[in-house]
């Protein structure tokens, strides 16, 4: 993975902060958009909530899945925008197993508060230091 640049990184996160506008969360109300660079193309998704709570997705999930449908295996870089008191969300547990899938330990994933701007940053490893995987 080559690294990527600020600016790069600003439109990964603008990425993720235009998807979240269209997020669909009538229960929590909690709006959260993902944008993951894969390949030289950014995939986007929201969190889409179900009145069946647990099948809802996440934002982070549903990028995963534009990223694998339009057939892409391996993510250079996640970017999330998103709300809350804490500052800046990471991602829930689930969506870290699923980001670990798809990229190594080293792979960024950067936050920023929907809100104020500030931003986290980690990486892939730091998030899930003990990532399931299967060896082939």
């Amino acid at each position: 993975m080559s690294p990527v640049g600020a600016e790069d990184l600003d439109v990964l996160v603008g990425a993720a902060r235009d998807a979240r506008e269209r997020f669909y969360a009538p229960y929590s109300g909690f709006a959260v958009g993902a944008a993951i660079l894969a390949g030289g193309r950014t995939f986007v998704g929201v969190n889409i909530e179900n009145a069946s709570y647990p099948l809802s997705v996440c934002a982070e999930r549903n990028a995963v899945a534009a990223m694998i449908a339009a057939g892409e295996r391996r993510i250079d870089v996640v970017a999330i925008v998103a709300g809350g008191d804490d500052g800046p969300a990471s991602p829930c547990g689930g969506c870290r197993q699923v980001l670990a899938e798809f990229a190594g330990d080293d792979v960024p994933v950067v936050s920023e508060h929907a809100t104020s701007g500030e931003r986290a940053r980690w990486t892939v490893g730091g998030l899930l230091p003990a990532a399931f995987r299967l060896t082939p």
